[in-house]
Formats: structure tokens, sequence, C-alpha cells
């Protein structure tokens, strides 16, 4: 947990800081607001849970969606092979940077999970892949597509499997 929590302390950037800066800045502003008007009880309430709903959602939702924007990208899956004489499954697809920024590195991440018959279990099978694997590409200018090549190893699944892909970049 700690090291996940210094990954992403590491990966923050300038807007993030800007970013919750902003959210703790009307925190405070809302909070202060309400003590101004604790007389009127129902506008004092109204405005403490403002502020903390601001400071608490301003910025999750705030880096979920700055992130979606300043780092856009998408990931095509080009095909998927599962190896014969080899237990391993080897995946290629493209990755294309639809961004405004150049980016340093992205995170390729393929993902394998069953597939059945069942709709409802195909989609909590979804949500929990059996298998996780993930390369690093480096250097992607605006607009480039850059092809990659990932191997899901060891792979003893035998029965119907699906894989998906995606990316995170900065």
């Amino acid at each position: 947990m700690k090291e996940r929590l210094l990954t992403f302390i590491d990966g923050l950037i300038m807007y993030d800081y800007i970013l919750f800066g902003i959210s703790f800045i009307l925190f405070i502003l809302f909070i202060i607001l309400a003590l101004l008007l604790r007389r009127k009880l129902i506008l004092g309430i109204f405005f403490i849970l403002l502020g903390f709903a601001t400071l608490v959602l301003g910025p999750t939702v705030g880096y979920i969606q700055m992130h979606k924007y300043l780092f856009k990208n998408s990931v095509h899956l080009l095909s998927q092979k599962k190896l014969n004489f080899v237990q391993a499954v080897i995946v290629k697809g493209t990755i294309t940077n639809e961004s405004k920024l150049n980016f340093s590195e992205c995170k390729i991440t393929a993902e394998v999970y069953k597939v059945t018959k069942n709709k409802y279990k195909n989609y909590l099978f979804r949500l929990k892949p059996f298998m996780k694997m993930a390369i690093v590409q480096r250097d992607l200018l605006k607009g480039e597509t850059k092809g990659f090549k990932i191997i899901i190893e060891p792979f003893q699944y035998q029965k119907d499997f699906n894989v998906s892909v995606g990316a995170s970049c900065k």
C-alpha cells in the first residue's frame, strides 16, 4: 500500500497540484461562508456539506477527468494467439497518441479473462481478470501510432478466454 501511494505521489504533475490546491481553497471558502451564515441553519449546513463534497469529490473527479483529457490515447487490439507448444499467448496491437502533448511513457496492460455463455458471469469475470501482463512504451509523439507485442506467460488455461488491452500514459 505504501509503495502504491508513493508511486501515485511521484506520478503527479503540476496540473494535479493546482487542482488539489483549488479544491482545498474552495473547501476553506465554503466553511468560512457557512460560519458567516450560522444564523441561517439550513444554508450553513448546505455550505458545510458543499465544502466537504468539494474537498472529497473535487480532486477525485477532477483528477480522473483531467487525465482523460490531457493523456488521451487509444489502444487497438490487432490479434491474440495462443501458442500450441509453449504455454503463452501473444497479443499484438497499436497505441495512438490522441493528446496535444508528447508522452514520455505509456504503460500498456493486457488482461485475460474467462468467457462463458452466461452474460452475468462474463461481466463478473471481466472485473477480475485471471492474468495480467504489462509493458512500457517510451516516447510517443503527438498523433503518432506505434505497434506493440505482449507475451503473456505462463498461460495454462484451456477453455475460452478474451483479452482486453488498455494504456495509461504520462
